[in-house]
């Protein structure tokens, strides 16, 4: 199981990596979101002799998105960012938290990433193939985003088993014995600050 540890937290590097590049891509995606607002203001009142707007900038801001959203999607999984609807998650324990996780993960994320994942490669491929563009003038290629479907999903099934690997060792308490992480993304020692800080209170009032 240590071994296993050991390949999570380096996935988790990785992650955390492409993570600091996606919040570029999102700074990006911002800039150009507000520069073509600004032009097609500037062009709908002709401020200009010449037309600044372009079908491209408009749709690089579209494909920018798609990269964050995509790309994101594992570092969203590793820092606990998704949404839960389970209104019981956060009253339970450690372990039974981490029971939750292994039969979401098991029995619903892997099998539906590997089921887009499959889905989606004729369409990529077919894509790829025609190499095919935007239907819009001056618009972007279309195939290179469509690339990053499946490698985004196989970062996510990656991310999913470096999460699985740490609900296991939680539930094993083999996690206990390496670094005690909580199958919330938090540690023990944000845990036990609420805990410390009563106890200071206390003292304080004697």
């Amino acid at each position: 199981m240590t071994f296993l540890l050991k390949v999570s937290r380096l996935i988790d590097r990785v992650t955390g990596a492409i993570g600091a590049l996606v919040g570029w891509a999102v700074l990006a995606m911002i800039l150009i979101g507000a520069y073509n607002a600004l032009v097609r203001y500037l062009d709908a009142q002709q401020v200009l002799d010449t037309r600044l707007s372009s079908n491209a900038f408009i749709e690089l801001q579209w494909y920018l998105f798609s990269v964050v959203f995509l790309l994101g999607a594992g570092y969203a999984l590793k820092q606990g960012a998704h949404v839960r609807v389970d209104l019981l998650y956060n009253r339970l324990g450690p372990r039974a938290r981490a029971w939750i996780d292994i039969v979401g993960t098991v029995v619903f994320l892997i099998p539906f990433a590997v089921f887009v994942f499959w889905e989606s490669l004729p369409a990529i491929e077919n894509s790829w193939a025609v190499r095919e563009v935007s239907p819009d003038p001056g618009g972007l290629p279309r195939y290179p985003i469509k690339a990053v479907i499946p490698i985004a999903i196989v970062l996510l099934v990656v991310q999913a088993l470096s999460e699985l690997i740490k609900r296991v060792a939680t539930v094993t308490g083999a996690n206990d014995l390496a670094d005690g992480d909580d199958p919330s993304g938090t540690d023990g020692h944000a845990a036990a600050a609420p805990e410390e800080a009563a106890a200071s209170e206390e003292a304080g009032t004697r």
